[in-house]
């Protein structure tokens, strides 16, 4: 591991926020594609792996297949799709390991806030560094936002009337406790996503029961953990078509039925709910359950593995309540229908906090960035601010899928840009384009967010899309000097900078 004072020599080409899903794969393309610029990937916690590192609760797992989920350039070769944290922090590991990206990657370095300076050319990055405690700035060409989009340090946890009144355990899943023994206990799961699905069949097994009591039911949809098409293709083609035939088919299947389900909804509907009924006893409550008020696709989907939760709601090992919680009490939940949940455990799978940049201050020349006055271009550049770049997946579909494609543009647009021997780039919306908000999405922890966030445009390359196969058009085939962008060679520019170490608290 580099020590923290070990950053190459400044002003850096691009230096990377995060080592997740996002920033491991921006370095890799970059050492690929781009393999003379100097880059550093700065990581605020002691480990890489961003989600699949911080999240440990019981079961868990991606939610996409890692044929779409895993990157277009590494082949994932283990039977199963839908992988556990642990395969995909394997999987992570050996990208490091084959682009050789671990001198690269700086941890425990918190970035703050960063300054673009026009007459230099160069982004001011202000990080604390966790070794030291002490701020210093460092200096690049571009900086390359791959934090994700929710806060790491705390999840989103409504106030529960009576929380403190409880005398056994609340644990939300961001901050699961290392050695928690839950055999013979009763939990209570509060939630209704992709965690609380993922959790109630997990704890099945070694707790005396396990109710998921949600407020609204979400879409959940059955998924063999195995795909018997990618296994084979595996055996009559080499690894990386047959790797790329299975991502394709994949997303195409994933697409179409996103597709379907805007176009009929109700039909969509109707489907989602006869499947469901096919997995559970003829008497069960389907309508009360898993009968949402919102359309398909309104809210992300909910993929269970063989159909693992259906299974433990019908073997009678976990049960679904579906009401609102009254208050917490002693010795549990009281529900507004006056019905009481016992609980030993209780467990706020409630959502997280979105935050866009890892939560840093963008700064033009010290005036601050006002994010919702910026528009996205293309989903990876903002209106206004030259030089940065950011990779947020899909909400449709899988999130690397939107990655890669990302990344490629980004190593397309540097080797532009270097052919033409310019050093800015900055995104220029037309006047008197009309917005709208960034992400059309119905999720509570989207919405609560949406007018502090960028938004986007009428058309491209102002949209942020969600179509991945019109994204391969724009992203991948598309030219990269597009008329929306302005281009410019700040000749003064120093081909390096000294690394300056601030006192804590001082501001760009």
């Amino acid at each position: 591991m580099p020590s923290h004072t070990d950053l190459p020599l400044e002003p850096l080409d691009v230096l990377i926020m995060g080592a997740g899903v996002s920033g491991i794969g921006a370095a890799a393309y970059l050492r690929r594609d781009q393999p003379h610029k100097v880059i550093a990937i700065l990581e605020s916690r002691e480990q890489m792996g961003g989600t699949w590192d911080l999240f440990r609760y019981p079961g868990i797992r991606s939610d996409s297949d890692l044929y779409t989920f895993g990157f277009d350039f590494k082949p994932w070769t283990k039977a199963k799709s839908l992988a556990d944290a642990s395969d995909i922090l394997e999987y992570l590991h050996e990208t490091i390991d084959e682009y050789a990206l671990a001198p690269f990657i700086h941890y425990k370095q918190q970035v703050i806030s960063a300054n673009w300076q026009t007459d230099k050319g160069l982004w001011a990055v202000q990080v604390e560094d966790g070794y030291t405690a002490k701020i210093r700035v460092i200096e690049c060409r571009w900086l390359f936002s791959a934090g994700g989009y929710y806060r790491y340090d705390q999840g989103f946890s409504p106030r529960f009337e009576g929380s403190e009144h409880f005398k056994g355990q609340i644990i939300h899943p961001q901050h699961w406790p290392e050695q928690l023994d839950y055999t013979g206990k009763r939990v209570v799961v509060i939630g209704s996503g992709a965690t609380a699905v993922t959790l109630i069949p997990a704890m099945a097994d070694k707790a005396a029961s396990v109710t998921m009591l949600q407020r609204t039911p979400s879409y959940i949809i059955n998924q063999p953990a195995n795909d018997s098409v990618a296994a084979f293709l595996r055996k009559i083609l080499p690894e990386q078509t047959a790797y790329s035939l299975t991502r394709y088919k994949n997303a195409k299947i994933t697409l179409a039925f996103w597709g379907f389900c805007q176009r009929f909804p109700k039909l969509s509907r109707k489907l989602l709910l006869w499947l469901t009924r096919k997995e559970l006893p003829k008497d069960y409550p389907v309508d009360v359950h898993f009968n949402p008020p919102y359309n398909p696709w309104d809210q992300r989907l909910c993929s269970v593995p063989e159909g693992d939760l259906f299974k433990t709601i019908s073997a009678g090992k976990a049960d679904v309540v579906t009401d609102h919680v009254e208050r917490f009490t002693e010795h549990g939940v009281l529900l507004k229908s006056g019905k009481m949940l016992k609980a030993d455990i209780i467990i706020t799978a409630t959502g997280l906090n979105v935050q866009l940049f890892g939560g840093i201050t963008l700064y033009k020349d010290g005036k601050p960035v006002v994010l919702s006055e910026t528009i996205a271009y293309k989903g990876m550049m903002l209106s206004g601010v030259p030089n940065f770049a950011f990779a947020v997946g899909y909400t449709n579909s899988s999130w690397t899928l939107k990655v890669c494609l990302l990344c490629d543009h980004f190593c397309r647009l540097l080797g532009f840009m270097e052919r033409k021997d310019y050093n800015v780039c900055e995104p220029k919306a037309p006047d008197g384009i009309k917005t709208r908000p960034l992400l059309d999405f119905g999720a509570g922890y989207v919405q609560r967010v949406l007018d502090s966030m960028p938004r986007q445009g009428p058309r491209e390359p102002w949209v942020m899309s969600m179509d991945y196969f019109r994204d391969i058009k724009l992203l991948r085939r598309g030219k990269v000097d597009d008329k929306h962008l302005s281009f410019m060679t700040v000749s003064h520019s120093p081909l390096h900078a000294d690394i300056e170490l601030q006192q804590q608290g001082s501001h760009p």
